[in-house]
């Protein structure tokens, strides 16, 4: 039974349970006070009672000593004074009693009956109090007593002090149930009110289920109202955790609304830019096989080779790309930045030798990283890449190697017409290109916009960071890696500075 009643209260809602959780308790310390004060009570009357009883035996035996031969008299019943409804009788050496008479109102007293005297027969003389119900007249408070060879039983009637118990116990009743009643009202006002902030929350909870989280751009959900997400109280707790959680949730889905948009411009210019080599490649095919008096064959072997050679390359950047997104660990090992730096400007000398190029090295110690040396120099040549390929000629071209207490500080600047602000943002992300914007030689031409993309994934791969700061006339990418802990000296400037003044036109 109790498990059903649980089970049925389970069903309800957390209002409902906490009213009769609270209601039941009341309940329970209502009673319980109750039967305190019905105990108590009852204790003192029967005390009260038997006080009565003890005196009232004390007379009767004052009377009864007078004739102590006489085992049948009772005189002393018709003394005034006796309660009315008081009983007595004789007793004789076995305790059987010889005779008892009950004190009548106004009227003298009346022999008890067979049946009244059978319900005292088998009370001993030993002072104990006992509750004796006799027919017809009611319940007693009776006790026997033995002094001197005088026997004598007194009883007294017990009505008043039940009376007034049972008056007692309606009178806690009425009033239990007139503040069991009250209480409860209060209870429910209390809990109702105290509850609604937990309903708004709740309410918010179920619109923002109801929002199409799946699928397109996720903005504006519902939040939890600011009276309600006060931390003083549990229902605001729950409601500052259901909006930092809307938040997250509202974040997440735009940027994965955000990914989706940039995969699918990713998959967009990839498929363009492989699209643009393919048709070449198709043309100059279609050419061959209707003969070679269209196109000779050399210079149509020569351009599919270039269009393969390009297609190539950007299917390698893409598949780096992917090998970078998914962690991949790349090889470790020591790398002098400075030594590679060095030699990445040196070979953009070679192939952009209408810039002005320059090296910097500002070392306190050998910028050692542990890394993959080949990305490494990716890393810096995709840099001096862009700026050659997006600055005139003469621009000057300066790549730094700074040393730190704990990182290695590679810096390219050039004096360019710098980045577009609207650009600027993006520029590491994937396919982004500059084209409209800044100056591209017409003998290089354009790269496939993974240039920058490849830089940040390599230079994030390594645990390091790449920033840029853009202006006209000012373009500056820095690329800060963490250093190995060496006590090697730093290398003499000299020694570098034979090729560093050779960079300088």
């Amino acid at each position: 039974m109790t498990v059903r009643y649980r089970m049925a209260l389970r069903t309800h809602s957390m209002r409902t349970r906490l009213l009769v959780f609270i209601s039941a308790t009341l309940v329970a310390v209502c009673a319980a006070m109750a039967l305190t004060t019905v105990f108590v009570q009852r204790t003192y009357l029967l005390g009260n009672l038997d006080d009565r009883v003890t005196d009232a035996v004390e007379r009767s035996l004052g009377g009864a000593s007078l004739h102590p031969d006489l085992e049948r008299d009772l005189t002393f019943l018709r003394e005034s004074g006796h309660p009315t409804g008081m009983l007595a009788a004789r007793l004789d050496d076995s305790g059987g009693i010889v005779s008892a008479e009950v004190v009548g109102q106004d009227t003298e007293p009346k022999p008890l009956k067979t049946a009244q005297r059978e319900a005292m027969a088998d009370i001993r003389t030993d002072g104990s109090k006992h509750t004796r119900t006799v027919p017809g007249l009611g319940t007693y408070r009776i006790t026997a007593v033995d002094s001197s060879g005088v026997r004598v039983l007194i009883g007294l009637p017990m009505d008043d002090v039940q009376d007034m118990i049972s008056g007692m116990v309606v009178v806690e009743a009425a009033v239990a149930a007139a503040g069991l009643t009250i209480a409860g009202c209060v209870s429910a006002v209390v809990i109702r009110r105290q509850l609604r902030p937990l309903g708004r929350v709740a309410a918010t909870a179920v619109e923002v289920s109801r929002a199409p989280l799946d699928r397109g751009e996720v903005t504006g959900l519902t939040r939890v109202p600011p009276a309600d997400t006060d931390p003083g109280s549990e229902a605001g707790q729950v409601g500052a955790a259901l909006n930092r959680m809307i938040d997250h949730v509202e974040s997440s889905l735009s940027e994965r609304q955000r990914s989706e948009e940039r995969m699918r411009r990713f998959l967009a210019d990839a498929s363009h830019e492989l699209r643009t080599p393919l048709a070449s490649i198709a043309g100059y095919a279609e050419l061959m096989n209707r003969g070679t008096d269209r196109i000779e064959p050399v210079l149509a072997w020569r351009r599919v080779s270039a269009e393969s050679a390009r297609m190539t390359g950007l299917v390698e950047d893409l598949l780096l790309l992917a090998r970078l997104d998914e962690g991949r660990p790349l090889q470790s090992a020591e790398v002098d930045v400075a030594a590679l730096v060095a030699e990445t400007v040196w070979d953009a000398r070679a192939a952009g030798g209408g810039h002005d190029w320059q090296l910097e090295l500002r070392l306190d110690t050998t910028p050692l990283v542990l890394g993959d040396e080949a990305r490494l120099h990716q890393v810096v040549a995709n840099l001096l890449a862009n700026a050659r390929v997006h600055t005139p000629v003469g621009t000057r071209v300066v790549a730094t190697v700074e040393t730190g207490a704990a990182e290695c500080v590679v810096r390219i600047h050039d004096d360019g017409p710098g980045i577009p602000p609207d650009l600027l943002p993006t520029v590491f992300e994937r396919f982004t290109r500059a084209d409209a914007s800044r100056a591209r030689s017409g003998a290089t031409g354009g790269g496939s916009g993974l240039g920058l993309a490849i830089v940040a994934a390599i230079t994030a791969a390594h645990g390091g960071s790449i920033d840029v700061r853009s202006e006209p006339g000012h373009t500056e990418f820095t690329v800060t890696l963490p250093t190995l802990r060496s006590e090697a000296p730093a290398p003499r400037v000299d020694a570098v500075a034979e090729p560093t003044r050779a960079f300088v036109r």
